[in-house]
């Protein structure tokens, strides 16, 4: 890997995806800049090797600044906003933004950065502070080559993997197409436990058989400790995969492909949605098959290990 302290970088967002991949960041050595709207958030990464910059327009300075906020609102807001990162006529050289936002928005922050000779790469994740911390995220990248090329070092050192797609927003649609999957995944992998509990077995020893066969994935390991035992705990919402759907099947109507599984997935989650599984994990897909097969289930409390630790 390159030298990490080639580039001065800045990070604005410190949820609880920013919070990891930043500080993955810092501890790997980079001179690496953080900016949080509720400051306190942002200062534990001072421990790391992290600076805490006290205004968004302190990291014009820095040569790559990495977005990763709530909404492509958000995003536009901190970069041309009137405190933003632009605000006193400065600018970086690249933006990458890793935020959940649409073609649209994203295409508009690109043409809205080239006024101001600034690349912009569209960087989209795959996983959860859980599955940063565990060195496991994967990175989905679009914009100009040699953006890319510069960035990548970085990128590798937040996760496991990044794939270059091409120019433009082609990583927002991967990354649509990602959460497509997981969707239709979920809900099959529900059908298929409750199929094979009926007919007599344990939740945990018939997808411990699965996680071990070809079909076994770091996907269906990591679910297994919540669909054994019933802890739902929030990784994604039903909401939010019904609007990762959504947008799923509007590009299918534009790019002219029929997609009838995910359409009925979309409208299995719409019925969890209906009978208020809201605040719980997309995996209560799991309680709503079960209910539709006549069985209540109860956690079988073992220990299971979610396939995250080395």
């Amino acid at each position: 890997m390159s030298n990490m302290k080639q580039h001065k970088l800045g990070w604005i967002g410190i949820g609880r995806m920013g919070y990891a991949m930043a500080e993955r960041l810092a501890k790997s050595g980079c001179d690496i800049s953080v900016w949080n709207r509720t400051r306190a958030k942002a200062e534990p990464l001072a421990k790391s090797g992290a600076k805490v910059a006290s205004a968004l327009a302190d990291l014009s300075e820095c040569d790559i600044v990495f977005t990763m906020v709530s909404t492509g609102k958000d995003v536009k807001e901190v970069l041309f906003g009137a405190n933003g990162v632009m605000a006193k006529g400065k600018a970086p050289k690249i933006v990458v933004d890793s935020t959940s936002i649409s073609l649209e928005e994203s295409a508009e922050i690109r043409e809205k950065l080239a006024k101001h000779n600034v690349k912009f790469l569209a960087a989209p994740v795959s996983g959860n502070a859980k599955v940063i911390k565990a060195g496991k995220l994967t990175v989905v990248a679009s914009g100009p080559q040699d953006a890319f090329d510069a960035v990548a070092p970085y990128l590798s050192a937040i996760g496991q993997g990044v794939s270059y797609v091409g120019d433009g927003e082609l990583s927002r649609i991967a990354k649509i197409c990602h959460n497509v999957m997981l969707g239709v995944v979920i809900q099959n992998l529900c059908e298929i436990t409750i199929l094979a509990e009926k007919a007599g077995m344990k939740r945990h020893a018939f997808l411990d058989f699965l996680n071990k066969s070809v079909m076994g994935s770091m996907f269906t390991r990591y679910k297994t400790p919540a669909l054994s035992n019933l802890d739902f705990h929030v990784t994604f919402t039903p909401e939010l995969l019904r609007k990762d759907i959504d947008l799923g099947l509007n590009a299918g109507k534009t790019y002219g492909v029929p997609m009838p599984l995910t359409s009925l997935t979309r409208d299995i989650v719409q019925t969890l949605i209906g009978h208020g599984f809201t605040d719980q994990d997309f995996s209560t897909l799991l309680l709503l098959q079960a209910k539709a097969s006549g069985m209540e289930l109860k956690p079988e409390n073992v220990e299971i290990g979610d396939g995250l630790s080395s």
